[in-house]
């Protein structure tokens, strides 16, 4: 099985490349490895919408059999803990439309050709221990939100459970392809006026790596 790993950074997947046999480095963003009786690429996109559009661009020709985008994310719903690890099955480019005034107006709205939600409806991975996981929504933002006003706008326009900057990216690339994915993160912070002591990231890392690994070894 040759399956394709999709983080932000390396710090993310770190744990995992220890685990991991016969480590390659093809390049500053590829790292090869051979795990039991798959291969394994790990994609370091670098943070954002856009440096992960173009990565995956180059590489999604590979023939992969699955693809997952792992990384940590922020969480507007408390009932989540501090490390909890989900699946985000929609996502949504929350900045992509117009201000007008004091309103947001979608893609949608704007009656633009395009598109703004992805929801993965057909090509979910089949795994028992994803099956388990909780389902959730989420955003995708170039501007982490960390202010009362927009963070109540965005609740309240779209009914966010996450955010990151780069699962939305992910999941659009991997549907135009028509191959398996899922989008896999683990909570780092609360969505909040920013406050680095309340964060944890590195309970959400080894939380996220952990469930990986397994997820891996259960294929």
């Amino acid at each position: 099985m040759k399956i394709l790993i999709v983080a932000a950074t390396r710090f993310e997947i770190q744990p995992l490349l220890i685990q991991m046999e016969s480590v390659r480095n093809f390049g500053s963003t590829l790292v090869s490895c051979n795990y039991k009786k798959s291969e394994i690429n790990f994609l370091i996109t670098g943070v954002g919408m856009v440096p992960t559009a173009y990565h995956l661009g180059k590489n999604l020709s590979d023939g992969y059999d699955l693809a997952l985008n792992i990384g940590i994310c922020g969480s507007f719903n408390r009932n989540l803990e501090i490390g909890s690890v989900i699946n985000v099955y929609e996502d949504c480019f929350s900045e992509l439309g117009a201000e007008d005034g004091d309103s947001f107006l979608s893609l949608e709205e704007l009656e633009l050709t395009g598109v703004s939600k992805i929801t993965n409806t057909k090509f979910q991975i089949s795994n028992a221990i994803i099956e388990l996981l909780p389902k959730v929504n989420g955003i995708t933002v170039n501007t982490v939100h960390g202010n009362e006003n927009s963070i109540k706008k965005a609740v309240q326009k779209f009914h966010p459970i996450v955010e990151s900057m780069e699962g939305g990216a992910f999941m659009f690339a991997c549907e135009n392809e028509e191959l398996q994915y899922t989008q896999i993160r683990a909570v780092s912070n609360y969505i909040e006026k920013r406050n680095k002591e309340t964060w944890n990231i590195p309970l959400a890392i080894e939380n996220l790596n952990t469930k990986i690994l397994e997820i891996i070894d259960s294929f």
